[in-house]
Formats: C-alpha cells, structure tokens, sequence
C-alpha cells in the first residue's frame, strides 16, 4: 500500500512538471512562406496567440518571430488534454533569398483565424 502510495505522488510530480513548468521558449510554430516575383509571404499558424504580443524583426540572417500563447485554463477548470502548445516561443526563420542582403520591406501583416500571414516587397536586387 505505501509502495502504490509512492507510485501516485511519483506520477502526480511528473504529470506536473510536464504541465506546469515554463521554458524560455517552449514551442515553435509551424510556418508556410510562398514567393512571387515582387513578394515574399510568410505564413505562421499562432492559435491563440494575441496579436499585440507578436513581434516581427529582419535582418540578414532572416526573419525572427516572438510571442507568448497564455495558458488557456484559468484555476476552476479541470484539464482533460492539452494538445496546443502555450508559452512564449521564439521562432528564427531563415529566408529563401539568392541575396540575402537584398532588402525587404513588410507591406502588410495580419492576424486572422489563428494565422499570421507577413507580406514582403522584394527591393531592387532581391
């Protein structure tokens, strides 16, 4: 009986350090990016994630997207599965350019049904 006991509290310990223990950068998004003559498009599937908390920078090495997914139980749920990943996230994104020093420029960022879609104007030399 004190062995199964044990074994309980064991698996409770694990099922809340697997749950509850925060990363820096927990999870990476998946991402799609389409090119065209004049644009590049960057697409980054963010399901829950608030659009101000989202933070786009360029330089030569790509693309770098942050933001935080806040836990999406509050204190009086009870947790049945939780399959979306949540916390903050850091993804680096290296771009597909024949120049990578060529610059672009972002004309329009949207979030919209859990997608964050980033449009680029390739410059000259691009």
């Amino acid at each position: 009986m004190w062995s199964e006991a044990l074994s309980m509290l064991d698996r409770a310990e694990k099922l809340q350090r697997q749950f509850f223990h925060h990363h820096n950068v927990a999870w990476e998004p998946p991402v799609d990016i389409t090119e065209s003559a004049d644009h590049l498009q960057v697409q980054v599937a963010l399901p829950g994630v608030p659009a101000d908390s989202i933070t786009v920078a360029l330089d030569a090495a790509g693309l770098t997207l942050c933001a935080v997914r806040p836990f999406p139980c509050r204190g009086d749920m009870n947790l049945h599965r939780i399959e979306i990943p949540y916390g903050r996230f850091e993804r680096q994104i290296g771009l597909p350019l024949a120049d990578p020093y060529a610059p672009l420029e972002l004309v329009a960022k949207n979030l919209a049904d859990g997608v964050l879609t980033l449009v680029f104007k390739k410059k000259e030399g691009a």
